[in-house]
């Protein structure tokens, strides 16, 4: 239930990651956390409340993403606010499985029905939480306020990273990309399927992609010289030149 305590904080994740390419010792990062209160919090106790939401991200990414020293060196290639918030939207998405069901539900809807199902009011989010089963049968059960503010923090998750457009919009939309939130999308599809991941780009339909579009984003990724393409019987392949986030250095500057 970390969207409860916050969204993506773009700039003190970042901080964060920063933070850890530094010193590469997590017990380091939190003391300096604390000690700088990098969150401008008022208390000790919202400061750390912050720091576990954010770290956990980070510390629970697989392969899948580029790894948390080169986060920083990720970051500092993309153009724009919502691009370093769409990157960042991964590491939540594999930290929390809540927020990953309800974002899978949400892509049956876009696949469904368009953007007419791309629908954020509140009782279309519980809706969707009431049919959450966690691991061992539970169900999602939450007090209305908890929930109010999952529903409050999904928003915000959605604002920033341009599926709703402004503070009272509950009408989602598809999304512009960036080159570097495109790489990390296409990096993680393929790291997740392998060679034949055009047939299922899951990193692009995170970012709510419909299949519609994804000719044209594949021609992007095409384009870009840290990929490279080929045909096999006029199917069309896509693969790193060289590792998967080569293009990302690991960081090693201070902060």
């Amino acid at each position: 239930m970390s969207l409860t305590r916050c969204g993506l904080l773009v700039d003190r994740a970042e901080t964060i990651a920063r933070l850890y390419a530094r010193h590469r010792d997590w017990t380091v990062v939190e003391e300096r956390w604390i000690e700088e209160r990098f969150d401008e919090r008022s208390t000790r106790g919202s400061s750390k409340g912050i720091y576990r939401a954010l770290s956990s991200r980070f510390k629970t990414a697989g392969s899948e993403l580029p790894s948390i020293v080169q986060l920083p060196s990720v970051l500092d290639q993309c153009e724009t606010v919502r691009d370093r918030a769409q990157v960042l939207y991964f590491y939540l998405l594999e930290d929390d499985p809540l927020v990953k069901y309800v974002v899978h539900r949400y892509l049956d809807r876009l696949r469904g029905s368009g953007i007419d199902g791309l629908g954020f009011e509140q009782e279309t989010i519980e809706r969707l939480l009431n049919e959450f089963h966690y691991d061992d049968g539970s169900e999602f059960d939450y007090a209305e306020s908890t929930t109010r503010r999952w529903g409050e923090g999904l928003r915000s998750v959605m604002r920033e990273i341009g599926v709703l457009d402004t503070q009272q919009a509950l009408r989602g939309r598809i999304p512009n990309l960036g080159t570097t939130p495109l790489l990390v999308a296409s990096g993680y599809s393929w790291e997740t399927h392998g060679d034949d991941w055009l047939s299922e780009p899951t990193g692009w339909r995170y970012l709510f992609q419909p299949e519609q579009y994804w000719d044209s984003v594949a021609e992007r990724v095409s384009d870009d010289p840290n990929w490279e393409a080929s045909g096999i019987h006029g199917e069309l392949r896509l693969q790193p030149v060289d590792g998967t986030y080569d293009w990302a250095e690991p960081w090693e500057d201070g902060v």
